[in-house]
């Protein structure tokens, strides 16, 4: 299943074309394209791959699922892996979605590896600054990067006010009340290990999409990024109960 995004100019112009129409957009210089797919066969990836002329290596990295949060760049293109995360309902748990990224001069490629990932969001994220656009795949990558950050900053901040709570029961009288700040304490340090193997590699990313050298041009637009990365990764001592509890 593909879903895509013309820009041109700045301004989106059509949705959900072909995804054979690709190239033909591309020819022109002011297009920008988004192209998202869920769980694409090999067959079917190769064939954009070879369209767009991407590395087989972004490719194989794209396909393959348990890929580490990193940033690889090619000669024409860069490969980016990232995770989504969201706290489960019970306040412990931690449900991540992983995502590969690809970036041309001209494209946003999009490689959805679960259902979790809340595309809509991300849509709506960039509809909600349409003057933004005219930076082209900047402005599609930042929104992009901005969305999974925030999700990180709201993981750590949802995970704060948990170890408050189980805080609160240690002062609680009776063994039934141990037993859950045992339990439930044992389930937000492995979110919390969990996280931290996301969290910590985006800074690195983000910082080298900042950098003048990065084909992407997108230093402009990952700066704001890049500071949410920071204070995502380390918490402020005093402020945060993820300070003491975040995993060495």
């Amino acid at each position: 299943m593909a879903s895509t995004r013309l820009y041109r100019d700045g301004s989106l112009v059509e949705e959900d074309f072909p995804v054979r129409d690709i190239s033909r957009h591309l020819a022109d210089p002011s297009t920008t394209v988004w192209l998202d797919l869920y769980r694409p066969n090999r067959a079917e990836f190769t064939a954009v791959g070879e369209e767009l002329g991407l590395h087989e290596l972004a490719l194989e990295g794209a396909l393959h699922e348990g890929q580490r949060a990193k940033l690889d760049s090619y000669h024409t293109h860069h490969f980016l892996s990232v995770y989504a995360v969201a706290v489960d309902p019970d306040g412990a748990g931690l449900t991540m979605s992983e995502l590969a990224v690809i970036l041309t001069s001209q494209a946003l490629i999009t490689v959805r590896k679960d259902a979790a990932f809340a595309l809509d969001e991300l849509v709506a994220r960039w509809d909600r600054t349409p003057a933004l656009a005219a930076h082209g795949v900047a402005f599609l990558l930042h929104g992009l990067l901005d969305y999974v950050v925030d999700g990180h900053f709201a993981a750590v901040q949802q995970l704060d006010e948990r170890i408050e709570e189980l805080d609160d029961l240690l002062f609680a009288e009776g063994d039934r009340q141990i037993q859950t700040v045992q339990r439930q304490s044992y389930a937000l340090r492995k979110s919390l290990v969990r996280l931290r193997r996301v969290v910590l590699p985006m800074q690195e990313v983000v910082k080298a999409l900042m950098r003048p050298t990065s084909k992407s041009s997108t230093a402009p637009c990952c700066r704001t990024t890049a500071m949410c990365t920071t204070t995502c990764c380390v918490p402020a001592s005093g402020r945060s109960h993820c300070a003491t509890w975040w995993p060495r």
